[in-house]
């Protein structure tokens, strides 16, 4: 006992440059350290006591320390279809609606359009195509 007794009396700076020194002297030492501080805890403490200990969970319903925390872009990129919640302005509210609305109207003309640029695009082609097809051929006999 008397050795994790003496590895838990080290603060958490010199275990850092501990793991930096290894990494600088030789990679794999470093990374042993590394999964040691985390392996153990002392890096990386999701749930323990801290800042965030006991706190309830956001509005999101994750609890704090998670990923969708603390990389809010993957938690908006997952929730496409959720709808916002609701502010305490009705108005706010009626405008956001139908800002929405009209934006998600603008994408599907938007989507519309290109759609057939594409398919002017392709028929133009084609009708080169075929008009380069059926132009003379120069006759294999003439010299």
């Amino acid at each position: 006992m008397g050795l994790v007794a003496a590895l838990n009396e080290i603060p958490h700076p010199v275990w850092i440059v501990a793991m930096v020194i290894g990494f600088v002297w030789h990679w794999p030492i470093g990374l042993a350290i590394l999964a040691y501080l985390i392996g153990s805890g002392r890096i990386g403490r999701r749930h323990g006591p801290g800042r965030w200990y006991n706190m309830p969970p956001d509005r999101n319903g994750a609890a704090p320390g998670t990923w969708a925390n603390r990389w809010p872009m993957w938690g908006c990129c997952f929730r496409h279809d959720a709808a916002p919640p609701p502010s305490s302005n009705a108005a706010f509210d009626d405008y956001r609606a139908e800002t929405l609305r009209r934006l998600e109207e603008e994408q599907r003309e938007f989507q519309a359009y290109l759609e057939r640029l594409r398919r002017a695009r392709d028929k133009a082609e084609f009708d080169q195509f075929m008009n380069e097809r059926r132009g003379p051929r120069p006759d294999p006999e003439t010299p």
